[in-house]
């Protein structure tokens, strides 16, 4: 996978309730230890996923990435009509549209639980299992090795890491915006739902 393919996915690894987590982890009273404790499950969850899911792509007969017949094809386009079906789902249901509840919970948070919700957020998420599962895919169709996905991993974790970085680097301006953009993408989080589904299946086709 090229700088390319590698950059949006990895982003899209993070959007959602997974950088509403980080951003909510730096706006509490003990920010770097908490966010760190969050990067941690991040990272291991991200190894984890994309290792199983190349191993399972090995195992099964997925041909060739230029042939559209093949199995690792047409799992990409089941992916992309669940991906419409989803972002769909999202936009008729903007007007009732809430976040998840429990990240209403992450304010309280210590580095054990965060690095618990780095894991989470990454393992159980449908969109993050389906971009490991690209990777994967991907990987094993062109006979590649684990150590060719580390650039995605690494690159997921920096995302993650964005808005610690950002608030030890601007701590004051940060101080005074984390909290509004948290806020803002509470409160459209049904629009941040439909972003990472069209990229996704831009990324897809």
């Amino acid at each position: 996978m090229d700088g390319l393919q590698i950059l949006p996915l990895a982003v899209t690894m993070m959007l959602g309730p997974q950088i509403m987590s980080a951003i909510i982890f730096v706006t509490t009273p003990r920010a770097v230890r908490v966010s760190l404790g969050f990067l941690a499950g991040v990272a291991l969850a991200t190894t984890a996923g994309t290792a199983i899911m190349l191993g399972l792509a090995a195992l099964l007969d997925l041909g060739d990435s230029s042939d559209n017949g093949s199995s690792g094809k047409i799992i990409q386009y089941v992916l992309v009509g669940l991906l419409a079906a989803a972002a769909l789902k999202n936009w008729l249901g903007r007007a009732t549209a809430e976040p998840p509840k429990w990240l209403t919970t992450l304010m309280a948070a210590d580095p054990g639980k965060a690095f618990k919700v780095g894991l989470l957020v990454i393992l159980v998420m449908p969109s993050d299992i389906m971009i490991m599962m690209t990777v994967g895919v991907n990987l094993a169709q062109n006979d590649a090795s684990f150590a060719e996905a580390l650039p995605f991993i690494a690159l997921t974790v920096l995302v993650a890491a964005l808005p610690l970085l950002i608030t030890l680097l601007f701590h004051k301006r940060a101080e005074a915006a984390m909290p509004r953009i948290r806020d803002w993408m509470n409160s459209h989080s049904w629009l941040v739902n439909i972003i990472v589904c069209v990229i996704f299946i831009v990324l897809i086709l």
